[in-house]
């Protein structure tokens, strides 16, 4: 497979609020090698020449294989003549995908793909960043480790698995609040100081153990939520200390073989280091089709049930403290015309996403990484959208309603086939 694997405008580069007093919270580079000091340096200049142009990260410096399905078979192709959404609904949709700097564009209805669009030099074997369409497979890998019994339950302490943090506040976390991003970690902020915890739990070649040892717990586990790509990060530590494997041949061997999904690569902090799950992973665009399939079908794969039986329904339940976050997925809930990753009463947070309209689906949730990439599934229409990629051009105000919408309105409904019940608009 031809791989891209240059970072482009990954996970960092999308945090939007300043880090305030936490910036001068750094961790005790003594305990760190030298050499790990230099090549975190390394890597913080590489952030800074990056960003001064606009940009993330050049690249991935420790890339692991993620090794797939033995035999993958393509995706099943509707025949032009049997195509359950109208040509001219694929037509627009797939206009507004070319014009946003996609890379693919993939449609699935009623059981087979009804578009499979590739951009430039895209193929079907190109590597797609994920950048945060890897923190849902978090989720996933978590329900594989229940149904395998190598972790109770989304309610079991994270502490059971991470033992540095028995004694301390960190102790009422649960692994639900891993996915749900109500860790009470410190939430996704930016900092140009190398001493911030920020940039080290990010880019440093330890940077579990930077996580563990000296990420602040700004709010008491379960009670708030705030985005953070720490708090995914913290998935991968605890999948290798429940089931005694690498994160990567985990996600291989438990997830892709299963599904019959190509594999990709993973970024690691250092070679045999630890992976990074809340981002950085790579894979194909059929990849990342076949893990939305799972979850259309309810966890259910080649006839067997790979995540416990109304685990799907618990990732696409928001919590009190944000109804429009699941686990590791963004839920429809209520309309509201722009929405964000973060936590919408925190100043200075940004407009959000545009919705242009409420979703015609009440029941869809999705995948939503930086840079709009954008992977829709909707159980009642049996449909799964995904639009990979860079991000639109900077003109662009990206409408997240746009595509499941102008879809959802071009399928050719049998005689009695009704429309699902649409996205509720909030009471005032």
């Amino acid at each position: 497979m031809r791989a891209r694997e240059k970072a482009g405008g990954i996970c960092v580069m999308a945090y939007i609020a300043l880090c305030g007093p936490y910036a001068a919270f750094g961790a005790d580079a003594s305990r760190d090698s030298s050499a790990d000091e230099a090549l975190y340096m390394k890597r913080f200049e590489a952030l800074g020449r990056a960003a001064r142009l606009g940009q993330g990260l050049d690249q991935y410096d420790t890339l692991e294989t993620v090794v797939g399905a033995h035999k993958v078979q393509p995706l099943r192709q509707a025949a032009p003549n049997r195509r359950s959404i109208s040509i001219e609904a694929l037509s627009t949709a797939r206009a507004y995908a070319r014009q946003n700097n996609s890379e693919s564009f993939l449609v699935w209805r009623a059981g087979a793909l009804q578009e499979s669009s590739y951009f430039g030099t895209t193929t079907p074997d190109t590597l797609i960043v994920s950048r945060s369409l890897a923190k849902p497979i978090t989720a996933i890998l978590i329900g594989r480790a229940i149904a395998l019994g190598k972790i109770r339950s989304l309610d079991q302490p994270v502490a059971d698995f991470i033992t540095e943090w028995r004694g301390k506040p960190q102790e009422k976390m649960l692994i639900r609040h891993l996915l749900d991003m109500r860790s009470g970690l410190l939430r996704q902020s930016a900092s140009m100081d190398p001493n911030s915890p920020l940039n080290r739990a990010y880019l440093h070649p330890r940077h579990d153990e930077v996580i563990i040892r000296d990420y602040p717990l700004t709010d008491e586990p379960g009670t708030r939520y705030e985005y953070a790509n720490a708090t995914a990060e913290m998935v991968a530590p605890v999948i290798e200390r429940a089931t005694g494997m690498r994160y990567a041949d985990f996600l291989g061997r438990e997830l892709l073989a299963p599904i019959g999904a190509a594999g990709g690569k993973i970024w690691v902090n250092r070679p045999g280091g630890m992976a990074h799950s809340g981002c950085c992973l790579l894979l194909p665009t059929e990849t990342w089709m076949r893990v939305a399939l799972l979850l259309l079908n309810d966890g259910r794969a080649n006839d067997k049930q790979l995540l416990p039986t109304g685990y799907v329904r618990q990732m696409a339940t928001g919590s009190v403290q944000n109804p429009w976050y699941g686990l590791g997925i963004y839920v429809a809930g209520t309309y509201r015309e722009r929405r964000g990753f973060a936590n919408s009463d925190v100043p200075g947070m940004g407009r959000g996403v545009l919705h242009s309209e409420p979703y015609l689906a009440g029941d869809l949730f999705l995948f939503d990484g930086n840079g709009d990439q954008v992977v829709y599934i909707v159980p009642s229409e049996k449909m799964v959208v995904l639009r990979v990629g860079p991000a639109p051009p900077k003109t662009t105000d990206w409408d997240n309603a746009f595509l499941p919408n102008t879809l959802m309105r071009g399928i050719v409904r049998r005689p009695g086939e009704s429309s699902p019940t649409p996205q509720a608009r909030r009471r005032d």
